[in-house]
């Protein structure tokens, strides 16, 4: 109502003068989380393994989910956070596990992880309960990809019954959900699901021969995302927050894979390479503007990693950020991007430790309190935020990224 609306404005407008007075206190406070200067963090590979990558990356950049792998043995989840470093995960009681995905909110990791008779089962890792095996769809394997923005919504993949991969959806309430297929009966897997956990993506065979990527929500099922012309094979790997804008990879008439960007009214977009005959989208930005993944490059035995907008196109990382590498140090793979865009994770060759590492790189940009983009925060940051006081968050407005715009986001900017 117009009385509820004045009220909300009311408020707003006292927490604003407040913090308005308390502005020479917070310009003092010299935190790591409000420097606007880009620059890198290299995660040192933890004792008995042999390279490590860096996953998945919270909204504030300060909880990433690594895995260490080892040649010859089992590998080990991790979870990094400024303030404490690298804390291992652990396992189910068997011998390895994995870190893929990390909450917004940074308090839940997924993933997989050995069980006490050696099978690789999905769990839900926090701070309070430590790992928790999420179970089957009746068969003997399941894996964790990805998570929701508040942690409550997991999906990935499980064995069924006669052990086919079926890919599902997983909450306290309900347990794990076999979403179906395409048509087909031999293969279907989820990787990525939105903020709020009611779209998810991934990829099924639909029985024709094809394995096309799918676009999954609870109203209407799961949706055929197509291929490129002349493919047989699609992967949607990631989604935006309201789950319109769809990434990931697709096969095209030489057989090679290409990154690609998806919506319903313009469909399947190539996003091009770096020179090299193949690409792979694995990251995107809460509003689906910011696509990150890595492309082949020319003379070079290793992919890089690159940022892709549609107004710079596809930038491979290692050169745009050049100043910050030491010399003979590059960036192969972004495996992840903060719903804002600021920071991605990946790994690459720390040729200062002569080791292949997860990086944590911070852009700097957006500004905190950025909400427009455009490199000042003022005025109209303060206004688009008051606008949308009180409504449902996961968008540029919430800058905290707790699902709802109010007065913890005023007070950023």
């Amino acid at each position: 109502s117009d009385v509820y609306k004045r009220q909300i404005m009311k408020r707003a407008t006292h927490i604003v003068v407040r913090a308005l007075l308390s502005a020479s206190v917070l310009l003092s406070l010299a935190t790591v989380g409000w420097s606007q200067q880009p620059s890198i963090t290299w995660f040192a590979v933890p004792a008995g393994y042999d390279y490590c990558q860096a996953h998945s990356v919270s909204a504030d950049g300060t909880v990433v989910a690594i895995t260490a792998y080892s040649n010859y043995g089992p590998h080990g989840a991790y979870r990094w956070t400024q303030a404490t470093g690298m804390q291992s995960l652990g396992t189910l009681g068997g011998a390895g596990s994995m870190a893929y995905n990390v909450s917004a909110n940074g308090a839940v990791i997924v993933g997989v992880a050995r069980n006490a008779i050696g099978q690789w089962r999905a769990y839900r890792w926090t701070q309070a309960t430590g790992m928790h095996d999420l179970g089957t769809l009746g068969g003997p394997t399941s894996s964790a990809h990805s998570v929701s923005a508040d942690g409550s919504v997991i999906v990935g993949r499980s064995d069924n019954p006669d052990e086919r991969w079926r890919a599902f959806r997983w909450t306290q309430a309900t347990g794990m959900h076999d979403l179906g297929t395409l048509g087909g009966d031999s293969y279907c897997e989820a990787y990525g699901v939105s903020a709020d956990g009611s779209v998810i993506v991934g990829r099924s065979d639909n029985g024709a021969g094809q394995v096309p990527g799918f676009r999954w929500i609870a109203a209407g099922g799961m949706q055929d995302l197509g291929t490129l012309p002349g493919g047989t094979w699609s992967w949607g790997y990631a989604v935006s927050a309201d789950g319109s804008v769809v990434v990931g990879s697709a096969q095209g008439t030489d057989g090679g894979f290409r990154a690609i960007r998806w919506t319903q009214a313009g469909g399947m977009q190539d996003l091009g390479a770096l020179g090299g005959p193949e690409s792979f989208a694995r990251g995107v930005t809460g509003d689906g503007t910011i696509i990150v993944g890595w492309a082949d490059v020319p003379n070079s035995n290793f992919s890089r990693a690159f940022r892709w907008t549609q107004a710079t196109g596809m930038q491979n990382l290692s050169q745009v950020y050049a100043s910050l590498l030491t010399s003979g140090s590059f960036l192969i793979e972004a495996h992840g991007i903060s719903p804002n865009g600021r920071y991605i994770v990946g790994w690459g060759w720390n040729n200062a430790r002569r080791r292949f590492e997860g990086f944590l790189l911070d852009t700097g940009f957006p500004r905190r309190g950025d909400v427009d983009r455009n490199g000042c925060v003022d005025d109209a940051d303060l206004l688009q935020v008051l606008f949308a006081f009180g409504e449902r968050g996961y968008r540029n407005e919430d800058l905290n990224w707790d699902g709802i715009v109010d007065d913890a986001d005023l007070l950023e900017v």
